[in-house]
């Protein structure tokens, strides 16, 4: 079994923001596999998909805990599912990663993300696979500071780019589920990728 968790804020306001690549990434995904409407069940604190993908169960993870407890949500999954960190994959921005390129991780820090600094501190363990994805714009951050950068929506100019990070991002989720995670960092973490 493995648990894909998308990050992101609960309500409409948020649904085209920054923050929330991560659930527009999972809601991608979904639509994707299973080519339907797609009915999102609401436990653990979350909206979740149960599905099963080339034999593999999955469950899809949406926290509606707000970003900065997504932990909660998260610790309730995996005790209900007794599942261990190497079964997650959490997708979450990244304002560190310039705009369109993505980083997959088998571990590390927070970085200064709030969402993973929960469910790192709910886990108690760095040792979280995790798919970065850039947000950043320089021109945009002359304006903003770092919390409304990340809660602004995307600029009518960069939402090709974001259509195609989508795009990408669910590739990516893809090989990790068929290929394994080392062979999607050597694919995605090249800056030529990008």
């Amino acid at each position: 079994m493995k648990i894909l968790v998308g990050l992101g804020n609960p309500g409409a306001q948020y649904r085209f923001t920054r923050h929330n690549i991560g659930f527009r990434i999972i809601d991608r995904f979904a639509l994707q596999i299973t080519g339907s409407k797609i009915k999102w069940k609401k436990k653990f604190l979350a909206q979740i998909l149960d599905y099963t993908y080339n034999a593999q169960d999955l469950i899809l993870v949406k926290p509606q805990t707000y970003m900065n407890l997504s932990g909660r949500a998260v610790k309730e999954i995996t005790d209900y599912y007794h599942i261990n960190n190497s079964q997650l994959l959490i997708i979450h921005d990244d304002f560190y990663l310039p705009l369109g390129r993505i980083r997959i991780r088998k571990k590390g820090s927070a970085g200064g993300h709030h969402g993973l600094e929960s469910i790192i501190s709910s886990l108690k363990s760095e040792e979280i696979p995790r798919m970065r994805i850039g947000i950043r714009n320089d021109s945009q951050l002359e304006h903003l500071d770092y919390p409304d950068f990340v809660l602004s929506h995307f600029l009518p100019e960069e939402e090709q780019m974001v259509e195609d990070i989508i795009i990408r991002a669910v590739a990516a989720v893809e090989d990790i589920l068929n290929s394994g995670l080392e062979f999607a960092m050597r694919k995605y973490n090249r800056v030529d990728n990008q």
